[in-house]
C-alpha cells in the first residue's frame, strides 16, 4: 500500500449543532496531505462529495435532513467503491453520519470496524433522545434503524464491530449493544485494562479482518481537542490515542480511515484538526524513531 485517497464530506446536516462542514478544510489546513507524502505516500486528493447547505433546506422534525444525508452518504459510498484495489481511503468529516457511506463503500466482503469514539452511535429512530442521524450510523451499518437508511447502508456483522473510547451511551443503545453482541470497551476498561492491552483484544477478536478505523474527535479529552460539538470529560489522552493508532498500524491489517466531527468553530487554533491529522498519521506508520 502506497497511494491515499483523500475524500472529504463537509456535512452538518446530522448534528445537533452547526460547523462540522468545515472539518474537511481545517483537516487539510493541519497539512494532512504533507504529513502523508513525508511519509511516503502517493496522495491523491479527490475534493468533497456534494452536500447541500442547511440554510437552502426546510427543517423536518427529528430525522430531519434524511434524504440529503442518504443521498450525500451514497455517494460517498459509490466514489468509495470506484477506487483502484490497494488505495487507502481516508475520508474527512463532517459529522459522523457520513461513516454510513464510508464503511458500506469499503466493505468488499466481510469488514471489521473499530469506532474510536465517545458515543456509540448506535441509536435508531425510536431510542434516539434528539433524533440527530450522527448518532445512528453504526446501528445503520448493522441492520437497524430507519429502512430508507438501512437499505442503503447495511454492511457489518455486529460481532465485526469494537467500540473503543466510549463513556456516553443513551439508554436504548445500551439495550441494542447487548442484544447485537457488540464488544465495547468504555473508559473504564481503558483505565483498568490500559489501552495497549484492549488494542490486542480488539484486533484478536477481529482476527483475519481487513479494518475500518472510524476516528471521532471527541474520544480525545476535551482539554486536549476542544473542537467539537458533543464535548464529554475524560476521554483519551495524547499519548493513548497515538499508542492506539500506532498498534493498529503495526497489525498491517488497517485499510481505510474515517476523521470524524472536527468543528472548527468550536476549537482553539485548529487544535483539534492538528490532533487527528497527528493520529492519521500515526496509524499510517508514523513512529518516534
Amino acid at each position: 500500500m502506497d497511494r491515499v485517497a483523500i475524500l472529504g464530506v463537509p456535512m452538518d446536516l446530522g448534528a445537533g449543532r452547526r460547523g462540522v462542514d468545515m472539518g474537511p478544510s481545517a483537516l487539510r489546513y493541519a497539512r494532512l496531505l504533507e504529513g502523508l507524502e513525508a511519509l511516503g505516500f502517493w496522495v491523491e486528493d479527490l475534493g468533497d462529495v456534494r452536500v447541500p447547505l442547511a440554510e437552502t433546506l426546510r427543517r423536518r422534525g427529528g430525522m430531519a435532513y434524511l434524504e440529503e444525508i442518504r443521498q450525500a452518504a451514497l455517494e460517498l459510498k459509490e466514489r468509495l467503491r470506484a477506487l483502484p484495489e490497494g488505495v487507502f481511503p481516508i475520508v474527512l468529516g463532517g459529522d459522523h453520519s457520513l461513516s454510513m457511506g464510508s464503511v458500506s463503500g469499503v466493505a468488499r466482503g466481510r469488514v471489521g470496524v473499530l469506532w474510536v469514539d465517545a458515543h456509540a452511535d448506535f441509536n435508531t429512530p425510536e431510542t434516539s433522545p434528539s433524533g440527530n442521524i450522527h448518532g445512528m450510523p453504526l446501528a445503520v451499518l448493522s441492520g437497524l434503524g430507519h429502512p430508507r437508511l438501512v437499505e442503503a447502508f447495511a454492511a457489518v456483522d455486529p460481532k465485526d464491530i469494537v467500540l473503543i473510547g466510549v463513556r456516553s451511551v443513551d439508554p436504548g443503545e445500551a439495550r441494542l449493544l447487548r442484544e447485537q453482541g457488540v464488544k465495547v470497551y468504555t473508559m473504564h476498561e481503558v483505565d483498568r485494562l490500559g489501552v495497549a492491552r484492549i488494542a490486542e483484544e480488539a484486533l484478536a477478536h477481529l482476527e483475519g479482518l481487513s479494518l475500518h478505523v472510524s476516528l471521532d474527535a471527541d474520544v480525545l479529552d476535551p482539554a486536549l481537542a476542544p473542537g467539537v460539538g458533543t464535548p464529554v470529560p475524560g476521554g483519551l489522552s495524547y499519548r493513548e490515542a497515538h499508542l492506539l493508532m500506532e498498534i493498529l498500524a503495526e497489525s498491517g491489517r488497517v485499510k481505510s480511515l474515517d476523521l470524524v466531527e472536527v468543528n472548527p468553530v468550536l476549537d482553539e487554533r485548529n487544535r483539534t484538526a492538528e490532533m487527528m491529522v497527528g493520529l492519521a498519521l500515526s496509524l499510517l506508520g508514523k513512529r518516534i524513531l
